[in-house]
């Protein structure tokens, strides 16, 4: 029983011991977060200027650009707004001269049933030197 007694006694003494030792973070308020800076960025859709994509063309450019991939193949404009996008993002490889510029072309524009060639991919870039001049 005395042994009891003593570890009821030592389990209070540590309990206490616990709570005496508490840190003293619990008496200042939580520090507020305030947000990055990149959290506080605009978020914008359209690619900056340096990007070298031009705006999305209305009317007779628009018309132009899809006639000219028509000729290259019909089915690079079977979705006009698709072929619109891919043009435009195509823009920043030609513009900049990418060295694998026929070669994204093929990525951009291939899919669905048609796969782009490695000549087709010339004549896209080829078409795109116009459009792209107005990023």
């Amino acid at each position: 029983m005395k042994h009891r007694a003593t570890a009821a006694l030592a389990a209070v003494a540590a309990l206490a011991a616990l709570t005496a030792c508490s840190s003293s973070d619990d008496d200042k308020p939580a520090a507020q977060s305030t947000p990055t800076e990149t959290a506080d960025a605009p978020q914008t859709t359209t690619a900056p200027p340096h990007a070298g994509i031009p705006p999305k063309p209305t009317g007779k450019v628009r018309a132009d650009l899809l006639a000219a991939l028509r000729e290259v193949h019909p089915a690079l404009v079977a979705d006009e707004d698709k072929a619109v996008d891919h043009a435009r993002n195509q823009c920043s490889a030609v513009n900049n001269k990418e060295p694998k510029a026929d070669w994204l072309a093929q990525q951009r524009f291939s899919g669905g049933t048609h796969e782009v060639s490695d000549a087709e991919a010339k004549q896209i870039n080829a078409v795109l030197v116009e459009f792209c001049k107005t990023a």
